[in-house]
């Protein structure tokens, strides 16, 4: 006895942790997803990347020798050790704009991050969606079955027709061909997460939707989306990279500096020197400041754009959720449940044919498929809508 309850304890235990919910499996994804990986190496190459464009120049060694008729080997020779840097206060309007610059790259990886765990929580939904409408199916099927027992051995008794018992297996037909379409779909949509998770196997048997977030009124909604707007982030950190950048090109006409220790020698005498010097960027710098100028008035406009788009983002979304809230509470499907067994009923004692049960039952059966798809795409909505909390 002692044996069997560690048995069926450690069964539960297994299936706990094959049962998934979909919060579970999007942290799953994270975690494993190929892509994800590499978009976390690409960010940590961009930022470093960012940092060496701060870096000083490097340093330089001439050795020069010098030979002489009459010399026997070097007559004289001149070593000169260098190091080039640019005037400091350019440093440090670098400095900040790799700092914005590390920002930006920050969100982006966010910005994609946030894609693809949206892209996989849509599956999941689907997945639940399918496994409602394929419990629907099993249950249609069921009753079929059942109803086909009885009429044909009401058909053997003569208390049935054959046309009513040809509209039983029709619809159990029928009703199979759904349920191997449901199956079809769901593996793909398996696969299509599997693949998402690193080519690791998800299970999402028994799941729900999650508890999503609650929509405000609009004026509330609309404020917190645009503050949490990874796109309008993104350009809003491009805008400000492209103004210091501006600044930082407005100090292109300062000279780069130039220190070293230079060593001539001549025969048995040396002399030891520094060396100072300096360039000035007359040709180089030509257009740098007039370009940083363009890119910083065209971040601008485009960011008017992201947040334009947003906005109208924000306003289809919130008109299509109240749709989808509102259509579902249209349906009833207690009353949809218990009107199936009142026809089921009503058939098996004869007070109904089958032709006029499946008549109404069809209805009823598109209605509660309608509702799966409308609680689908509510729930899809709320997921645009909240994307960037993922």
């Amino acid at each position: 006895m002692k044996r069997m309850t560690i048995l069926m304890a450690a069964l539960c235990a297994t299936a706990a942790v094959q049962a998934q919910d979909v919060e579970s499996v999007l942290a799953q994804i994270e975690r494993n997803n190929k892509s994800l990986e590499a978009l976390r190496k690409e960010s940590d190459a961009a930022k470093l990347e960012v940092r060496a464009q701060n870096n000083l120049e490097d340093p330089s060694v001439e050795y020069s020798p010098f030979f002489a008729r009459g010399a026997d080997g070097i007559a004289s020779s001149e070593l000169v050790v260098s190091q080039g840097f640019d005037f400091p206060t350019l440093y440090a309007a670098r400095r900040r704009s790799g700092r914005i610059q590390q920002e930006g790259i920050e969100i982006r990886y966010g910005m994609a991050r946030r894609d693809i765990l949206l892209e996989a929580q849509l599956l999941c939904f689907d997945a639940i969606r399918l496994d409602r409408e394929r419990e629907l199916l099993e249950r249609r099927m069921k009753n079929a079955d059942e109803l086909l027992a009885i009429f044909e051995r009401r058909l053997a008794e003569g208390d049935a027709t054959a046309l009513e018992v040809n509209k039983i297996r029709m619809e159990r037909m029928n009703a199979a061909a759904e349920l191997s379409r449901n199956a079809t779909a769901r593996t793909a949509v398996m696969e299509s997460l599997r693949a998402m998770n690193g080519d690791q196997s998800v299970s999402l048997e028994g799941a729900d939707y999650p508890v999503m977030p609650a929509v405000e009124e609009f004026d509330a909604f609309r404020e917190r989306m645009m503050s949490e707007d990874l796109e309008f982030r993104v350009s809003e950190a491009d805008m400000r990279a492209a103004r210091q950048q501006m600044r930082v090109n407005s100090q292109n006409w300062l000279p780069k500096l130039e220190v070293g220790y230079r060593r001539n020698t001549d025969m048995d005498d040396a002399v030891n020197g520094f060396l100072v010097g300096a360039s000035f960027p007359i040709f180089s710098a030509r257009h740098k400041s007039d370009a940083a100028k363009a890119r910083y008035a065209a971040s601008q406009h485009r960011m008017d754009d992201v947040r334009a788009q947003s906005e109208a983002r924000v306003r289809t979304l919130y008109n299509e959720v109240e749709q989808s809230a509102a259509a579902m509470h249209a349906y009833d499907l207690q009353l949809m449940r218990s009107t199936l067994e009142l026809l089921r009923r009503a058939v098996e004692s004869g007070e109904l044919s089958v032709i006029e049960y499946y008549v109404e039952a069809d209805g009823i059966y598109a209605n509660m498929l309608a509702y799966a798809e409308v609680e689908n795409s509510y729930y899809r909505t709320l997921a645009q809508i909240f994307r960037n909390d993922l």
